[in-house]
């Protein structure tokens, strides 16, 4: 690992033992087209060589552990990333993630499967399209899933586990009820939840924490609402997520930032800019300042940004005193703004 990533940062994932650094990249946005659910499902158009730049410069900033889904891009992002690490995929933790039907040909995804024979079909075509022999974190991509589902699916998982196909398993949702019911899955080692400035994550990251699971923070910029690029006269394309009106995304909305969340960003910039760092690197530092246990995994489309996030790595978390401050400042936001209709966020 890079000597400028503090020793204090490095993280365990819970019961797993998988050491990574304290962020990990998302790449969601280097899969390139998607089209989910009827709707758009990426953010915009992807240059493949500038992903794997950017991937390789993550790696050589300290980053060991890189997030992805076999539905993004419908397989493209595993392609892009599998490629990217061909020579160096003993040197990090590759997660994905699965439940989601695609078409390669088409890049429609439409449909859920978490049947142990599709378990096993979605792992194979991943650990082909990743050139690995192992996946190390395997996540469910799916919000709910039955109790029925849920235990033959924990089946075929171990029995991957079994046969070194992955190494950990874990589910991707907020839905805490559904989860807490699998406290006793062996190998169940990791959550990806969703966890920001605006939505910290506190009872997921406390679920994690008693469990002894790894938590990874999806989201951890506001699918990028923290980076300070967009204001109030932002427009985005409705072939985008940001623009495409998909239910789920409540950062955006009507093709531009939700104003609601560019109020609240207002209130506490100057905190999260403390120190020299970047608004992307205070974000950052918030989610570790509230947890000694969260990995961060932000989204990157290009170098540029894979070493922005990269560096936040180099500072300490923001104080427990600047995470409540900002806590208190965001509170007194909301209670001044008329309530907002929120849906879930996949």
């Amino acid at each position: 690992m890079n000597s400028t990533v503090l020793p204090q940062q490095s993280r365990t994932l819970g019961k797993s033992g998988l050491k990574v650094s304290p962020l990990g990249l998302g790449c969601w946005p280097i899969g390139g087209r998607m089209i989910f659910r009827g709707q758009p499902g990426y953010y915009g158009d992807v240059d493949d060589d500038e992903s794997t730049r950017a991937i390789h410069a993550a790696l050589d900033a300290g980053v060991t552990l890189f997030d992805t889904a076999d539905c993004y891009g419908a397989g493209h992002s595993e392609e892009v990333l599998g490629r990217a690490l061909a020579q160096r995929r003993s040197e990090v933790v590759i997660a994905t993630k699965f439940g989601n039907r695609f078409d390669p040909v088409t890049r429609h995804v439409d449909g859920e499967d978490v049947t142990p024979g599709y378990i096993r079909q979605a792992c194979q075509a991943s650990l082909t399209r990743l050139r690995t022999n192992v996946i190390d974190v395997y996540l469910i991509h799916c919000w709910t899933v039955s109790a029925a589902a849920a235990d033959d699916a924990m089946a075929a998982l171990e029995s991957l586990c079994e046969e070194g196909l992955i190494r950990t398993y874990g589910w991707s949702t907020d839905d805490l009820a559904q989860v807490e019911r699998l406290v006793d899955a062996p190998r169940f080692g990791a959550m990806q939840i969703e966890a920001n400035v605006f939505n910290p994550g506190g009872p997921a990251l406390e679920l994690c924490a008693r469990r002894n699971w790894g938590a990874l923070a999806r989201s951890p910029l506001a699918m990028g609402l923290l980076s300070g690029r967009y204001d109030a006269n932002s427009r985005f394309s409705a072939e985008s997520v940001r623009g495409g009106g998909q239910p789920w995304v409540k950062f955006f909305r009507d093709a531009q930032p939700a104003p609601e969340y560019l109020h609240q960003l207002d209130a506490v910039r100057e905190i999260l800019q403390s120190g020299g760092r970047t608004l992307v690197q205070g974000a950052l530092a918030y989610l570790w300042g509230r947890s000694p246990i969260v990995v961060p995994i932000p989204g990157f489309r290009n170098a540029a940004q894979a070493r922005e996030n990269a560096a936040a790595m180099e500072a300490a978390p923001l104080a427990a005193s600047q995470v409540a401050e900002i806590d208190h400042l965001l509170d007194q936001v909301r209670r001044a703004e008329p309530p907002q209709k929120t849906s879930r966020h996949s």
